[in-house]
């Protein structure tokens, strides 16, 4: 009689998360009235983000046990702040909303943070989550791609899909004009943010890539986390795989970074933003690609948030409004 409460309790621990974090994508802020995508026909909700964002912190801040981080997946805030003067102003609000937290929020950069910033001025705001000294990341200390372990044997890699791109450089940078060759190369449209008549239609000025010095140090260190028997997360703004896009919302060289993740065994899963629809796969090496549904487009009356709960053979996403509940098996 006495051995079933023991069981229980017994089960009761071995089903306790290792881990839990917040995630959320494309806050895309700004102080101003609802307006629409560029084409026109899809809501964006500008002003009410940050009260959605608000109410993801307050949930966060209450979830038992305590969440250990949360992944900010880009775009924090809107491009148009840049030309109404409130870039400063607009990102100080989200962060102040974040900073009510009592955990680290590790932040990706977008292209609507590029928008509204230089990589430099970038490099000095609160979105630079990349730590201060090691050799925790490229030796570019503008590229903002880092590693860290929030728990043992498990590490978060940030990468930088816009360490090659023309947004957010000086024009007359050698990197502006090689990633200005690399997109002239495959898209001859006066606008170089359409992908109207493309083969290849992620090969638009809205995306980036990644410079081959950060993928030889990506390499690296899933080299180690291998060697270490670490299970590996990767964030960053735009996905890298087809099946978790849209065709278009893709990172130019996305096959190289893949070349990566499945050299080795230990990556699990890729977070990641930009398409506020949001997808997910996984790829034939196992490796689940979750692309988070956007906050921006989301009515005020839902949200679109959430937590992610990582145990020894599955991370289980517990989605609010918009996003919905998904497991992923190890």
């Amino acid at each position: 009689m006495n051995d079933k409460p023991t069981s229980s309790k017994q089960d009761k621990r071995l089903a306790a998360p290792r881990l839990a974090f917040g995630v959320i994508a494309d806050i895309q802020f700004a102080d101003a009235e609802d307006g629409y995508d560029f084409g026109g026909c899809r809501r964006r909700y500008y002003r009410h983000s940050l009260r959605l964002l608000r109410e993801a912190v307050r949930e966060w801040a209450g979830e038992s046990p305590p969440i250990g981080f949360v992944l900010q997946l880009g775009d924090s805030i809107d491009g148009q702040n840049a030309g109404r003067g409130e870039a400063e102003s607009a990102l100080q609000q989200v962060l102040e909303v974040l900073g009510q937290l009592s955990v680290p929020v590790h932040h990706a950069w977008g292209n609507h943070e590029l928008y509204n910033f230089s990589r430099a001025r970038l490099v000095q705001t609160g979105l630079y989550s990349r730590p201060a000294g090691g050799s925790d990341g490229p030796p570019d200390r503008e590229c903002h791609a880092y590693h860290c372990s929030p728990a043992p044997r498990l590490r978060l890699v940030v990468l930088d899909s816009y360490d090659t791109s023309t947004l957010g450089r000086d024009p007359g940078s050698p990197r502006y004009q090689e990633s200005l060759r690399v997109l002239r190369e495959k898209n001859p449209n006066d606008d170089l943010n359409s992908p109207e008549g493309l083969k290849e239609p992620h090969f638009v000025a809205f995306n980036g890539g990644f410079s081959q010095a950060q993928l030889d140090w990506f390499d690296e260190v899933l080299k180690f986390s291998d060697e270490n028997q670490e299970k590996v997360i990767v964030m960053a703004h735009v996905p890298i795989h087809p099946c978790a896009s849209n065709g278009v919302c893709l990172a130019w060289n996305y096959e190289a970074a893949l070349s990566v993740i499945h050299t080795h065994r230990c990556v699990v899963c890729v977070l990641a933003g930009h398409l506020h629809d949001g997808a997910y796969c996984q790829d034939s090496h196992g490796v689940h690609h979750l692309t988070l549904e956007g906050l921006i487009e989301t009515p005020p009356d839902s949200n679109a948030f959430g937590t992610v709960y990582v145990y020894e053979d599955k991370m289980v996403l517990k989605g609010r409004g918009r996003i919905p509940d998904r497991v992923m098996h190890f």
